[in-house]
């Protein structure tokens, strides 16, 4: 058993309710289909009913786990424009235009969510990064823990030639352009917390820079070491060393040698990358030089689970990415 399969495990252990905002893709719908099928979890799918069931397997057009909602005649719009309006007023939100706005199947799926509707929601098969964001923010909100959302990436290492076998997670890679050192600061701690949550790991975090412990003199260096340092001072139960090259952070015998004495050094499994640049670029070397599965991007920060695909996803990236807005969503009940 890999170190995904224990994740799908958990979420068959107890499914949750997954909102797909984009019923009518037929990349989503499959993904959907085969986590119902897999136990992972039920699922409404949002767009015209018709166009969403000729995609249904007609073994599961009755299958009360499966549902298909078009927010354009839902019977419960009138009070998701009440709840709009609500969370918006201060931004000049009013009746008319939550009319309007609760038709956006981002938002719909978001004001599911945000009323105990459903677990949690999946899109961005077909809407941008930046429109499954923004509405998750305006209409979930951000988790009392943080004040930002970043997003992470479960990389998992199962081929023969990997040394060591098993899952990272990178971040941020797909989110955050250039954060400041509290920013970093917030990054760390949440990607920590969900390697935990999510795949049962025990934290190391590399704080990962061009320089290791002083090799180099840069402001870009400085930002990364006060970062590391604020996160030991502000979570002592997390192992961190920073700033780390990545060599250092991953080699045991580079990390014996450039940082000796760090229980990090060599052996981290939670990789912080300084920018989004070093980030999506370290992601897909591994993913298309290394033969890594990258699973992600993962939305952390949320004070309920909302996650983004790419827009060239497959039916397998929506399968999974269920399966971790399900753990996401177990793991948001035991903070309540």
């Amino acid at each position: 058993m890999d170190a995904f399969d224990a994740l799908l495990e958990r979420a068959r252990n107890n499914p949750k309710h997954i909102v797909l905002a984009e019923g009518e893709d037929p990349r989503v719908v499959e993904g959907a289909l085969r986590a119902v099928r897999d136990r992972l979890a039920s699922v409404t799918l949002l767009g015209r009913r018709d166009a969403v069931l000729a995609l249904v397997d007609e073994d599961l057009r009755d299958d009360p786990r499966v549902s298909v909602v078009d927010p354009a005649t839902a019977e419960g719009r009138g009070r998701f424009v009440e709840l709009l309006v609500k969370l918006r007023q201060h931004k000049g939100m009013t009746e008319e235009k939550a009319q309007e706005q609760v038709l956006l199947p981002q938002n719909y799926a978001n004001l599911m969510v945000r009323s105990g509707l459903a677990d949690g929601t999946v899109a961005g098969a077909q809407l941008s990064t930046a429109d499954v964001v923004r509405s998750a923010i305006q209409i979930i909100g951000v988790d009392k823990r943080y004040s930002m959302i970043s997003s992470f990436f479960i990389m998992l290492f199962n081929e023969e030639f990997h040394d060591p076998k098993g899952a990272m997670i990178f971040a941020d890679c797909g989110l955050v352009v250039a954060p400041e050192e509290d920013e970093l600061v917030q990054i760390g701690t949440a990607a920590a917390d969900n390697a935990a949550a999510l795949m049962g790991m025990e934290p190391r975090i590399a704080m990962l820079s061009f320089s290791t412990r002083g090799s180099a003199s840069h402001p870009n260096v400085d930002r990364v070491r006060n970062a590391a340092e604020k996160i030991r001072a502000q979570r002592p139960d997390l192992s961190v060393d920073g700033e780390l090259q990545l060599d250092a952070a991953i080699v045991p015998s580079v990390g014996g040698r450039k940082a000796p004495g760090s229980e990090v050094a060599g052996q981290a499994n939670v990789l912080v990358f300084p920018d989004l640049q070093s980030g999506n670029i370290g992601y897909k070397l591994a993913e298309r030089v290394g033969q890594a599965k990258a699973i992600g991007p993962v939305l952390q920060g949320l004070a309920k689970p909302a996650n983004d695909l790419s827009r060239g996803c497959d039916a397998d990236a929506v399968y999974r990415m269920i399966a971790v807005t399900a753990v996401q969503a177990q793991n948001t009940d035991t903070k309540e």
